[in-house]
């Protein structure tokens, strides 16, 4: 196939042109020219014109503001890019040749917390904050549109780790790096995570298969909780585990003194640290036939952490 990449050259965008370059044809479009092997041609966004649309059957779309965990950024550049820029190449799309287009949302369009145990698919959408609802936002342009007999997939995936990759992942390896005791070992939440691998096995099964069109959540098979996530960073590390186990009313309290100073540690942050978010991966799995994802959540996260 000939494959067009947005934000090719991102995390995401270089794992997958290194796994697709031996059988298509790849295309980037990002907001920089980086000369890569793996890409046959490269396009700023403002040379979407000059693109030979006919000659291209895929788009996958990366493009995206991140999500900006320490609430920095400008509501409307969520807006600007993750809506308006998806809202400008699937239009392309669809007066194109093309038969395929990915577009990469997040769980965060859906919810930004987890009612019950898993977060499916069918869940009615309630984002909070700019990240998320631009991203519905994007979502629900796609669904309005006649798409006349092409596939169109949304996935949402939940975090994607993988060798190279910089997150909150290595925020929380730097902090356990360093020796310092995890003081929220009473709290047992749980939460899902996508490895890059089983996330670019994902892409290569709808690129095969071509299914039919949908919303899809991605993550790995099992979930996994922050304290077996810090037993995972010190075996990497060949380090003992150092996790406290404090009284989950005294942890509240000092948040709740916490929010009342406005001290970085209060109720919100200790909510957002031992919460669970656990994502089902049912409906991808039944609909490209696979029992198991390639790589266990344990396994994923040894790859990624070894390589920190």
């Amino acid at each position: 196939m000939n494959i067009l990449i947005t934000g090719a050259y991102g995390f995401v965008g270089n794992n997958l042109s290194n796994r697709l370059k031996e059988n298509h044809t790849l295309w980037a479009l990002d907001v920089s020219k980086e000369i890569s092997d793996e890409y046959s041609f490269h396009y700023f966004w403002n040379e979407l014109d000059t693109l030979p649309w006919d000659k291209i059957n895929t788009v996958i779309h990366l493009a995206g503001k991140a999500h900006d965990t320490k609430n920095k950024s400008n509501a409307q550049d969520y807006f600007d890019v993750n809506t308006k820029l998806t809202q400008k190449i699937f239009d392309y799309f669809l007066k194109s040749k093309a038969n395929q287009f990915i577009f990469f949302s997040s769980v965060k369009a859906a919810a930004d917390t987890v009612d019950g145990d898993y977060l499916t698919e069918d869940v009615v959408p309630k984002p909070i904050g700019p990240y998320g609802e631009s991203k519905l936002k994007a979502e629900e342009y796609l669904q309005s549109k006649q798409w006349n007999g092409k596939n169109v997939y949304i996935f949402r995936p939940c975090m994607i780790h993988g060798p190279g990759n910089k997150g909150n992942l290595n925020l929380l390896y730097r902090y356990v790096n360093m020796g310092i005791p995890y003081p929220l070992g009473a709290f047992e939440n749980k939460r899902s995570f996508l490895s890059i691998h089983n996330l670019l096995y994902i892409i290569e099964q709808f690129l095969l298969q071509n299914p039919d069109s949908g919303i899809y959540h991605l993550a790995d098979d099992d979930v996994i909780s922050t304290n077996e996530l810090i037993k995972l960073i010190a075996l990497s590390k060949n380090k003992k585990t150092r996790i406290l186990k404090f009284n989950r009313s005294f942890i509240a309290m000092i948040a709740k003194i916490g929010s009342f100073c406005k001290l970085p540690f209060n109720s919100e942050r200790l909510y957002k640290l031992t919460e669970n978010y656990m994502v089902s991966n049912e409906k991808l799995k039944s609909t490209i036939g696979v029992v198991k994802l390639p790589i266990s959540v344990d396994n994923g996260l040894l790859l990624t952490l070894k390589s920190f």
